[in-house]
C-alpha cells in the first residue's frame, strides 16, 4: 500500500515518470534526427562559404535569416493550413531549422571580430543579423498567409 500523498491519480510516481518518457521518445527522435539534418546543412554551408578571420561572416549571417524565413512559412502551414503530423513540428522546426540556425556561432562570430580588432563591424553583424532575422521570419509568414489567400479565390 502507498502513502496517499505519493500518488496523484492512481499513478506512482516512478510509473508515471516512465509514461511520460515513453509519451515524449518519438518527440526526442524526431528533434534528434532532424537536428542533426540542419547541422549538417549548416556545416556544409559553413564550408562551401568560409569567413577569413576580422571578415563579415555571411554564411552565418544569410543560414540564420534563411533559416527564420523558412520557419515563418512552416509556422504558418502548420498552424493555418494543415492538420499536421504531431511529430512534423517537432522535426522540422525545432530539430532540421534549430539545427540549421546557428545563434551560437553568431555569438562566437561576434566575440572573433571583436577579438580581431573589429568591434564596429560586430555590432554591425550583431544588429544586422537581429534585424534581418526578426523582418525574415515576418515577412515570410506574411507571404504565405497573402499566397495562401490568393489561391483561395
Amino acid at each position: 500500500m502507498t502513502h496517499p500523498e505519493t500518488e496523484i491519480r492512481g499513478v506512482r510516481p516512478a510509473r508515471r515518470r516512465r509514461s511520460e518518457w515513453r509519451a515524449q521518445a518519438p518527440v526526442v527522435a524526431v528533434v534528434a534526427a532532424g537536428g542533426a539534418l540542419g547541422a549538417v546543412a549548416r556545416y556544409a554551408l559553413a564550408l562551401a562559404w568560409p569567413v577569413p578571420v576580422g571578415r563579415f561572416p555571411w554564411a552565418t549571417l544569410w543560414t540564420n535569416v534563411s533559416g527564420c524565413a523558412a520557419m515563418g512559412v512552416l509556422m504558418v502551414l502548420v498552424t493555418e493550413v494543415w492538420a499536421a503530423h504531431r511529430l512534423l513540428r517537432p522535426f522540422l522546426g525545432t530539430g532540421v531549422l534549430g539545427g540549421f540556425t546557428t545563434f551560437s556561432t553568431y555569438a562566437v562570430d561576434i566575440r572573433a571580430l571583436v577579438g580581431a580588432g573589429r568591434p564596429g563591424l560586430g555590432l554591425a553583424y550583431l544588429a544586422a543579423t537581429l534585424l534581418a532575422a526578426l523582418t525574415a521570419v515576418w515577412s515570410a509568414s506574411a507571404a504565405t498567409r497573402r499566397a495562401l489567400t490568393g489561391r483561395r479565390r
